[in-house]
């Protein structure tokens, strides 16, 4: 009787779901604080608007360099920890056989066929290397593209989120009115953010959106306080 292929589903973009996640919630957050703390003291939304998209242009900016320098240093890192792992294979393979060894104890392996397992892996120099960095150190070998992708994701969605709270100014002229939009729409927004984010890494959707729109949610108030604290 034939059996249907075992197909495995996996979600593979972890790392750009958190691009995603630190910029545009960053920009729903920031951007708001500055534009409620703009329309306690000015007359019109025009100041709003300039200095929220002034804000938006700069934030984006730093949080997607911000991005590109972590995905850099995360690649710098792995390509000097592979460097070290490959001259200890090279110089003091027994060493680097013996501590696989023991890795593979550690997974509950017997001796001898850890022992098997790492003598095997010593014949091939370049996967005994690899199978080090990831179950020795962790770590697993960057995307080269991942630097710039990192920073256009974050600076975009930065800007995406950025909008939203800003949105309401430009539709309504009255800036005590617009920030109460704007509170609903930023509300809205983290709300719908969240459950998308839930339904693509598989995690409750509704749990998600609440969850992050409670965050957000307090975050932005956090920065609303302080933003009218300091306001003259």
């Amino acid at each position: 009787m034939p059996q249907s292929p075992h197909i495995e589903r996996h979600f593979t973009g972890s790392e750009t779901v958190r691009d995603l996640v630190i910029g545009m919630s960053d920009g729903l957050t920031v951007p708001f604080a500055l534009a409620a703390g703009l329309s306690g003291i000015a007359n019109s939304t025009t100041i709003v608007i300039t200095g929220g998209l002034a804000e938006i242009a700069a934030g984006s900016i730093a949080m997607g360099l911000g991005g590109y320098l972590a995905a850099r240093s995360d690649a710098e890192h792995y390509a000097t920890e592979r460097a070290t792992e490959r001259r200890a294979v090279d110089t003091v393979p027994e060493a680097e056989v013996a501590e696989l060894e023991q890795v593979l104890v550690g997974y509950g392996l017997e001796n001898k066929q850890s022992n098997l397992v790492a003598r095997a892996f010593s014949l091939r120099p370049e996967a005994f290397v690899d199978f080090m960095m990831r179950v020795e150190l962790g770590l697993n070998e960057p995307d080269p593209k991942r630097a710039l992708r990192s920073a256009l994701t974050i600076g975009f969605s930065y800007i995406g989120g950025g909008l939203v709270p800003l949105a309401p100014y430009m539709l309504v002229h009255a800036p005590a009115t617009a920030l109460l939009y704007s509170i609903g729409f930023t509300l809205l927004a983290l709300f719908v953010f969240g459950y998308v984010k839930g339904r693509f890494t598989g995690t409750r959707p509704f749990r998600s959106a609440v969850q992050t729109a409670l965050i957000g949610g307090v975050a932005a108030a956090a920065a609303f306080g302080l933003a009218k604290a300091i306001s003259p």
